[in-house]
């Protein structure tokens, strides 16, 4: 079918076609990673919901969310709380700095000019207590 034959009916009929298909990718991907999540259901339990998800896919992914959204929502929010939770404790980390860290900032200043031999012993001094 040549390009110039499409009308603009049959161009947005394709855009629906392709944003509903990637809707619909989107929610089998979400549903088999809350799956996958849950430590709470059997192995044999994942696998039937996986045939389930393969032999009626709009029907078992419309029972899925009705039956476990709720569970969903709460294994969604607890792994953003848990991801949240690593990334301040990695921030903390990062951010902690020692005595010997900062005398060597210091010293670095120190020699770029920024700051004096005055200022650099009265800071020194004061970071080594």
């Amino acid at each position: 079918m040549p390009l110039a034959t499409i009308g603009f009916g049959e161009a947005l009929l394709l855009v629906v076609e392709v944003f509903l298909f990637v809707a619909w990718i989107w929610i089998l991907v979400t549903i088999v990673s809350d799956l996958f999540r849950d430590h709470e259901m059997s192995g044999w339990g994942k696998a039937a919901w996986i045939v389930v998800l393969v032999l009626i896919p709009f029907l078992g992914a419309l029972i899925y969310l009705v039956a476990r959204g709720d569970g969903m929502r709460r294994r969604t929010i607890e792994a953003q709380l848990d991801a949240k939770r690593h990334f301040d404790d990695y921030i903390r980390e990062q951010s902690r700095s020692t005595p010997a860290s900062d005398l060597e900032k210091l010293d670095e200043l120190r020699r770029a000019g920024v700051v004096s031999e005055e200022e650099f012993a009265a800071a020194k001094a004061r970071l080594l207590g």
